[in-house]
C-alpha cells in the first residue's frame, strides 16, 4: 500500500481516494476469506492440540488484536477490526471455547462502554431541549421498529415474532457512536447535533429491555383486533398439520433439542404424544417426518387446545424460562387439573415457586446433574447398585420431599398421605430366578421388603395376585414400598439365582 498510495497521489486526489478504497476492501475481503476458511480453523487447531488453556487464551487475544491493528494500518477503526476477527473465529469449531473465555472481558468492557457513553450525555442539555428530543426519540422508536419488523415480516415471521423483532431492535445500535464521533472528527456534525444524537441514543438503549418485555403481552393484545390473516401466520405460514383427537396421551412443550429427543424416545416405546415447539425450522422438518408437532407459543390456550392438553395424562414443559414456565403451567391446570405436570428448571431456587404453582415434578439442572456425577463416582468406587439407587433415591427424597408434600394436586389419593411410599414397574428378564415361581414360593414380602400389587401379563392385568399365582418372564410387576425398598427389590427380583441381603 506505501508503494500503491503515491502512484495513485498521480492521478488525481478524488479519484485515487477512490481506488485506494477499493483497494482496501479488496484485501479485507480476502484476508477475511482466507482466514476464515484455512488460516483461523488450522490455527485454533494447532493450539487446541497442545492442551494449554492459557496459551489457547492468548492466542485469541493475539488474534483479535492483530486484526484489529492491521485494519488501523489500513486507515479504517479498531472496533471494525476486532470485529473482523469474531466472524473469523465464530466459524470454527473452537468458537465456544474462545467466547467463553472472552465472557469475563466482554463484560467488563461492556460496562465500561454504557458508563463512558453514560458520562458523555450533557444532562442540562436534555432538560433544555427535551420537546425536541422527546420527538425525535420517538420517531427513531417507530422508524426502526417499522423497519426491523418489517425486515422480520418478509422473512416469514409471525405477527408476534414481527413485533418482538422490532421492539427488540428499536435502539440505536453501538456502531453509530463510532460513526457519530467521526462525523464530529471531520466536522460534518455540530457539537449541537452530537448532543442530539447521544440523547436519543441512549435514550433507545435505556428503554430495550422494556421494549422486549413488554414486546410479547403488546403483540398479544393487538392480536384481538380484525388483523388479516397473513399478517398474523406471516407471508410464509407452516402449513397447520391435522392432530388426532388424542387421549391420555403425553404433551412436550419446548424449543430445545431436549423435546425432540424425548418425542424420539416416545416413539420407541409406541406412546401417543404431541409436541409443541416455537422453533419454524423445527416444525417443518418433523412436519415432513410426519410427527404430531404444532408451532406456536404454549401460553396462548388456542395452541394448547389444539394439543388437547385438557385431556392429556401428563405434560412435559422444557422451557428454561421461569416466568415463561410459570404462564404455561397456570395455563394447563386451568385446562386439566388432573394432568400430571413434569418441569424441567435451571434453578433449585426455582423449586417452590414452581411447586406452588401446580407442577408435579420439577427436575432443575444443576441438581440433577450434580447427582449424576456423584454416581458415576459411585460406579468407579465399584459400589454396589443397588446401595447407589438407594442412596440416589434418599438424596432426591430429602431435596424434594419438603416441596413435594406442600405440592398441591387435583387428584388426591391415600398415597398423598404417606410422601414416602411409591409405586414402580418392574419387567421381568427371562433369565431371572424368580421366573416361574409361585408368590408362595418366593415369600415375596419376606424376600424382597416389598408389597406386590398387581401384575401385568401381556394385556391381562391381575389386580390381586394370590399366593398361587405364579411369576412368569416378561410380565411387569407393581410394586408399592419406600425409596430405599423400591431400589433394593428392584435390583434382586432380576438377579440369576436368590441373593438375601442383610
Amino acid at each position: 500500500l506505501m508503494l500503491i498510495t503515491p502512484m495513485l497521489a498521480g492521478q488525481g486526489g478524488g479519484a485515487s481516494e477512490y481506488w485506494l478504497l477499493l483497494l482496501k476492501s479488496v484485501i479485507i475481503f480476502i484476508v477475511v476469506f482466507t482466514g476464515n476458511k484455512w488460516i483461523m480453523p488450522k490455527l485454533l487447531h494447532a493450539v487446541a492440540m497442545t492442551k494449554n488453556q492459557e496459551l489457547f487464551f492468548m492466542s485469541i487475544l493475539l488474534v483479535c488484536l492483530s486484526v484489529a491493528l492491521f485494519t488501523s494500518w489500513l486507515g479504517l477503526s479498531l472496533a471494525f477490526g476486532a470485529f473482523l476477527a469474531g466472524l473469523m473465529i465464530s466459524d470454527t469449531e473452537y468458537s465456544h471455547s474462545a467466547f467463553s473465555n472472552i465472557i469475563p472481558f466482554k463484560d467488563t468492557f461492556t460496562s465500561f462502554f454504557f458508563v463512558s457513553i453514560g458520562m458523555l450525555l450533557n444532562v442540562s442539555f436534555v432538560i433544555e431541549n427535551w420537546q425536541l428530543l422527546s420527538v425525535l426519540f420517538v420517531a427513531v422508536i417507530i422508524i426502526k421498529t417499522i423497519v426491523a419488523g418489517g425486515t422480520a415480516f418478509v422473512l416469514g415471521h409471525t405477527f408476534i415474532g414481527t413485533i418482538v423483532v422490532g421492539l427488540a431492535l428499536s435502539q440505536v445500535g453501538e456502531f453509530s457512536f463510532i460513526l457519530a464521533q467521526s462525523g464530529v472528527k471531520y466536522h460534518l456534525l455540530s457539537e449541537y447535533q452530537y448532543q442530539l444524537f447521544l440523547a436519543v441514543a441512549i435514550g433507545s438503549m435505556a428503554i430495550t429491555p422494556l421494549n422486549i418485555r413488554f414486546s410479547k403481552p403488546l403483540a398479544r393484545r393487538l392480536l384481538k383486533l380484525p388483523l388479516p390473516k397473513v399478517l398474523v401466520n406471516g407471508l410464509f405460514p407452516l402449513p397447520q398439520p391435522h392432530i388426532p383427537e388424542f387421549e391420555h396421551h403425553v404433551v412436550f412443550i419446548g424449543k430445545d433439542s431436549r423435546t425432540r429427543k424425548l418425542g424420539t424416545m416416545a416413539k420407541i416405546f409406541d406412546y401417543k404424544y404431541i409436541t409443541i415447539t416455537f422453533d419454524p425450522a423445527t416444525v417443518r422438518e418433523l412436519q415432513k417426518e410426519g410427527e404430531n408437532i404444532i408451532y406456536g407459543d404454549a401460553i396462548n390456550e388456542p395452541i394448547l387446545e389444539k394439543a388437547h392438553v385438557d385431556k392429556a395424562e401428563i405434560v412435559v414443559i422444557s422451557v428454561g424460562a421461569l416466568i415463561t414456565t410459570l404462564a404455561i403451567i397456570e395455563k394447563v391446570r386451568e385446562m386439566n387439573p388432573a394432568a400430571h405436570i413434569i418441569v424441567r428448571t435451571k434453578k433449585v431456587t426455582d423449586l417452590e415457586e414452581l411447586y406452588n404453582i401446580g407442577a408435579n415434578e420439577v427436575l432443575p439442572e444443576e441438581f440433577e446433574t450434580a447427582i449424576e456425577l456423584f454416581e458415576r463416582i459411585l460406579k468407579k468406587r465399584l459400589v454396589p447398585q443397588s446401595k447407589i439407587a438407594g442412596t440416589l433415591a434418599r438424596i432426591r427424597d430429602d431435596h424434594y420431599g419438603l416441596f413435594r408434600n406442600t405440592a398441591t394436586s387435583a387428584s388426591k389419593s391415600v398415597l398423598d398421605s404417606l410422601p414416602n411410599i411409591e409405586i414402580i414397574s418392574v419387567e421381568i428378564q427371562p433369565e431371572a430366578f424368580v421366573s416361574g415361581k409361585t408368590l408362595y414360593d418366593l415369600r415375596f414380602r419376606k424376600t424382597f421388603g416389598v408389597t406386590l400389587v398387581a401384575i401385568l401379563r401381556k394385556d391381562n392385568l391381575i389386580e390381586h395376585p394370590m399366593p398361587e399365582t405364579s411369576i412368569y418372564s416378561r410380565d411387569i410387576l407393581y410394586l408399592m414400598g419406600t425409596v430405599e425398598q423400591l431400589a433394593m427389590a428392584t435390583e434382586l427380583i432380576n438377579h440369576t439365582e436368590l441373593i438375601i441381603s442383610a
